[in-house]
């Protein structure tokens, strides 16, 4: 497989007050499997909801969007969840893992939902969470874990099907300068270890140093 996604003339807008907002303008990229890239730029570039058109979230897109070979655009409602179920994997600014729940079963959930025997899931998941130092935390609740642990929980949910493409938004934004470098150099050491791609959206310069390539949202198109 070349790409693990390709976007061809992506566009969006939205009306406001009766004035229409072109947030992305033909937005051209390809990503190659396992490459991680990094998408920069500040707060209402549109970055998020260039992540939303990738990860399938929300209609709306004018252009083609492709995911493992497969034209997006051409699918219908279940089989875009399919898609995504099998091919991404998401990390958000704020974690959402399941309150009630302990980090373990946070990690275990998706396995279940995409039909892996509980005993696999349950391995799976104590590798991720071992492996982002979470060893000795597995079935803590989110409450009884700080901010750093909460989002590398995240980070292990998001890799635990086995993504061809993990999706972060922000991932690091809730979390203070030194806390924020650490979990994401996690994310990245894991993301490589693992062989996914990735697309990272965020404000943070540094992440440009840690990355396979940096592109840039400009006034809805990229740099």
């Amino acid at each position: 497989m070349s790409e693990i996604v390709r976007l061809t003339g992506l566009k969006r807008s939205f009306e406001q007050g009766g004035v229409r907002i072109d947030v992305l303008r033909g937005i051209e990229l390809a990503i190659a499997p396992g490459e991680i890239v990094a998408l920069l730029g500040p707060s209402g570039s549109g970055k998020s909801t260039m992540l939303q058109a990738v990860g399938l979230l929300e209609g709306g897109f004018e252009g083609t969007i492709e995911i493992a070979g497969t034209d997006a655009s051409s699918l219908d409602g279940d089989a875009r969840t399919t898609l995504r179920r099998n091919t991404l994997g998401f990390v958000y600014q704020f974690h959402h893992l399941l309150p009630d729940f302990t980090a373990i079963e946070n990690v275990i959930l998706p396995q279940l939902v995409a039909d892996k025997p509980e005993p696999e899931a349950r391995a799976r998941a104590s590798e991720l969470l071992g492996a982002l130092g979470l060893g000795e935390r597995l079935t803590h609740r989110p409450s009884q874990l700080s901010g750093g642990e909460q989002q590398r929980v995240a980070v292990a949910r998001a890799l635990a099907n086995k993504p061809l493409l993990v999706l972060a938004d922000e991932p690091t934004g809730n979390l203070d300068e030194h806390t924020a470098d650490r979990v994401l150099a996690e994310f990245l050491r894991l993301v490589r270890g693992e062989g996914s791609a990735a697309l990272v959206a965020t404000h943070n310069e540094r992440l440009a140093l840690k990355v396979d390539r940096v592109v840039r949202l400009h006034e809805g198109v990229l740099e």
